[in-house]
């Protein structure tokens, strides 16, 4: 029940077939209504984030896994990009552990480190609302 409320909050819900809204979850200052049909699911995952309650790094580098919320925010330049990932690593208390292998793989960490980076990749591109699970 927790998780899925959480999964609803940021349209994660929507990615599980058969699924279903009621009601409404409004946003403010906008009063953006973020289950209703106009609006894009993605755009609600870029302002609300989610950290799953077991750690998920994707298939790639440590580096590249902090970066890719902000290469979907359409950020390219590489020194912005780079700055963001030691931020937001450093706020995840990850950093002192990672910044010599930041491109070896994130299957190499510990679960703990793992779940560390998830929160990391959460934060670099900095959502309004950081869901954990």
């Amino acid at each position: 029940g927790k998780s899925t409320l959480l999964r609803s909050l940021n349209r994660m819900h929507d990615l599980y077939p058969g699924n279903r809204y009621e009601g409404k979850v409004i946003l403010e200052p906008e009063g953006e209504n973020l289950i209703g049909p106009e609006a894009d699911p993605v755009l609600v995952r870029l302002r609300v984030g989610m950290v799953f309650q077991k750690p998920n790094p994707f298939p790639k580098s440590i580096y590249e896994n902090v970066a890719a919320g902000l290469r979907v925010r359409g950020i390219k330049k590489r020194a912005v990009i780079d700055e963001a990932v030691e931020t937001a690593l450093r706020r995840a208390a990850i950093w002192d552990e990672v910044k010599d292998k930041l491109h070896g793989s994130a299957y190499d960490l510990s679960g703990g480190q793992q779940q560390r980076l998830c929160i990391a990749r959460g934060l670099a591109p900095n959502p309004e609302i950081l869901l954990l699970d």
